[in-house]
């Protein structure tokens, strides 16, 4: 389980169109920290939401509405280096990924239907991306 993986201080990188399941994955993890699903909504206002669960503290910051400079000021790395798990929904827009972080691509097939997960590996030396799909990475349909 991801969120399993993840704690009790691991940070997600979700990259990905609109719709294309960022929040829900995200619920995903909460849910395993012991944060009911229905607390963690889009932070697209606010940012940045914290919340204790059962099994862990659960971050989740959404830098949808920012463009990448502006998030240099933010002090997310004093967040991310914190405790507890932090996922990041837009994480593309970070200009400084934290090595230690999963990186995840998730795309929409034709029409909504299917999609996918991609694991996102960086170089860091020349900041290229690489993406591979994720071992037993299943779309939401096949989730059902």
């Amino acid at each position: 389980m991801l969120g399993g993986e993840l704690a009790p201080d691991g940070i997600l990188l979700l990259s990905g169109q609109l719709g294309a399941g960022k929040t829900v994955l995200a619920q995903g993890v909460a849910r395993a920290l012991g944060v009911p699903a229905n607390q963690v909504q889009s932070p697209s206002f606010i940012l940045v939401r914290e919340h204790q669960g059962t099994v862990g503290r659960f971050i989740h910051i959404d830098l949808y509405r920012l463009e990448p400079g502006e998030t240099e000021s933010l002090g997310l790395d004093e967040v991310l280096a914190g405790e507890g798990v932090k996922v990041i929904e837009w994480a593309e827009r970070l200009p400084h990924p934290p090595a230690s972080a999963l990186g995840l691509e998730m795309r929409v097939g034709g029409e909504g239907a299917d999609r996918e997960i991609l694991e996102i590996g960086l170089d860091r030396q020349d900041n290229n991306v690489e993406g591979s799909a994720r071992p037993g990475a299943k779309s939401q349909e096949e989730q059902r």
